[in-house]
């Protein structure tokens, strides 16, 4: 049997009101802290109360970061604000931190912390000869200056970033971010190896490099000759990860994921083709960004 209230619905949302509207700030502001910024923003309109509890100092400094202060002090630009809720909407796009070599902001949907490495702070096999690798600005990018491959045997690009600089107890993935220039060749010869590790955790997975296409059925038919050339592969006992389009206009590759559970751990990341001996060149690197899943 199905039970329904005696009430009209809307006087039932007028009594919940009435009921919040007895409820201290502080109470209110407890409880907010438990939902989506954007759903704590939309709350506002229910009742005066819940509307300066959604407005309030004390609640915004939940959702920011508990080391934002360091964070502040770390960025390459200052910004100014008059309220946490303005540094809360400042942050949530990628601001350079650490004399460019990193980015930081806040996850829209979790207020998590998402940082992202630039190439220069991955290790990139002979990326420091001008023979084999090009340094320089691009225009799109978020970093000051992106790396392009000219041409190598050996592609080995290593990341590590320390887990006390993300949040803890969340759920993340690691994404290798670049683009394919017009030029690219030899990379998708072989399938490149990519991993990621922390702790006793470890994972591996293989991928081809396919130049992009704007088209989307293209796109389509490229992953799924990956798919294909990935099982008549022998290296069967390993997954096959795909290519993915971001909003930015980069590519990315899921490198793996792994739960950050609070203590201090090493996240090593790597992407590789070490196996062929063949020339390949035109991969251009932009970093490696942690986000939570």
């Amino acid at each position: 049997m199905i039970y329904q209230s005696a009430f009209p619905p809307s006087m039932t949302m007028a009594s919940n009101e009435a009921s919040l509207d007895l409820l201290p700030e502080d109470c209110v502001v407890q409880i907010l802290s438990h939902v989506p910024p954007r759903l704590a923003c939309r709350s506002s309109l229910l009742s005066a109360t819940i509307r300066a509890a959604a407005e309030s100092e004390l609640l915004w400094e939940t959702f920011l970061p508990s080391d934002y202060r360091d964070i502040i002090c770390r960025l390459v630009s200052p910004i100014m604000f008059e309220s946490k809720k303005e540094l809360f909407v400042k942050l949530l796009s990628p601001l350079l931190i650490d004399g460019g070599h990193k980015t930081f902001c806040i996850d829209r949907e979790s207020s998590k912390k998402c940082l992202t490495l630039s190439a220069r702070e991955l290790s990139i096999a002979f990326s420091r000869n001008a023979l084999y690798w090009c340094w320089k600005p691009l225009l799109g990018s978020r970093f000051p200056e992106i790396v392009e491959l000219i041409m190598v045997s050996w592609l080995e690009i290593k990341g590590n970033m320390n887990t006390r600089m993300l949040s803890p107890y969340t759920t993340y993935g690691a994404y290798f971010i670049f683009k394919l220039a017009g030029r690219a060749f030899g990379l998708d010869a072989l399938p490149s190896e990519i991993s990621i590790k922390v702790g006793n955790h470890q994972s591996d997975r293989i991928i081809y490099l396919r130049q992009n296409s704007n088209n989307k059925q293209a796109m389509e038919r490229l992953f799924m000759l990956n798919r294909v050339e990935t099982l008549r592969s022998r290296l069967h006992e390993q997954q096959e990860c795909t290519i993915h389009e971001r909003d930015d206009g980069w590519l990315e590759i899921e490198l793996g994921e792994f739960y950050n559970d609070g203590s201090e751990k090493e996240v090593q990341m790597s992407f590789r083709e070490v196996k062929g001996e063949h020339l390949k060149g035109g991969l251009i690197v932009e970093g490696i960004e942690l986000r939570p899943k």
